[in-house]
């Protein structure tokens, strides 16, 4: 069994996270969360003796060193992402690296925080009609982003479109949708999904910007676009009497 363990904590609220996470962190002796987002509260079910450190003030080598010390030592080790770790986490140079030192690890995947917003807004992404594809991205920030991906270009896929960690930018957001969704596409920003203060602004690309602004959020916030915020959309099949499969026969 690996000694390092990568857990997906969420998106905040303690109680979602997988039960297999959940026993990650029973079982470690050594946790290193990412404190800037990840809920504190997750760290109830550690042990009571367990080692904890807060990467947000950590650099790469320091959290590989704590893993190094702990593993050399026996102890086993939960390494707590937000959300999912695949999304956004900086996981891959981590488990790159704990590749090259021979140390074996598992990934345990958690609930992102696009699929919490979703919950929160009661929608869904991929109404039949109106669309079947989403796209996560970001703004280009300090982490560059490829031309091709860039926020216009996708834009005129007029897919569902989940946009990370660029809400303190979202005027030149909408500016850059414009290019592909009309002005009146409904757009939702969920502030801190699932959380205790979780707030949730709804608008449309031609004012959605002044009214998060107006509710004084900058940070930590999903921006959600596309028609499937609207209210029309087409029967799916897959429960519709008149559609067949293999578990079922059309009644029509």
């Amino acid at each position: 069994m690996s000694q390092v363990t990568f857990v997906g904590a969420g998106p905040g609220d303690p109680e979602l996270i997988t039960l297999k996470g959940v026993k990650a962190i029973e079982a470690a002796e050594v946790i290193i969360y990412a404190g800037s987002l990840v809920n504190p509260e997750i760290l109830r079910y550690a042990p009571v003796n367990a080692q904890i450190h807060n990467s947000a003030s950590m650099t790469l080598e320091q959290v590989l060193q704590v893993i190094e010390a702990a593993v050399s030592q026996g102890h086993k080790v939960a390494r707590v992402h937000t959300g999912d770790p695949s999304i956004y986490g900086a996981i891959q140079e981590q488990m790159d690296a704990l590749k090259q030192k021979n140390i074996t690890y598992t990934v345990i995947p958690g609930v992102s925080s696009f699929l919490a917003a979703a919950a929160s807004l009661r929608r869904e992404y991929t109404l039949p009609g109106v669309s079947q594809t989403i796209i996560l991205t970001r703004k280009e920030g300090r982490t560059p982003v490829p031309e091709r991906e860039s926020l216009a270009e996708l834009a005129k896929h007029g897919a569902t479109m989940g946009i990370f960690l660029s809400v303190q930018d979202i005027d030149q957001v909408m500016a850059e949708l414009s290019t592909g969704y009309p002005a009146d596409t409904p757009v939702a920003v969920v502030y801190k999904a699932s959380w205790p203060e979780e707030a949730i602004v709804r608008g449309s690309l031609a004012d959605i910007a002044a009214k998060v602004a107006s509710a004084g959020i900058s940070k930590t916030a999903l921006i959600l676009v596309g028609g499937f915020l609207g209210n029309d959309y087409a029967r799916s099949l897959l429960y519709h009497p008149g559609f067949s499969h293999e578990f079922r026969e059309s009644s029509q």
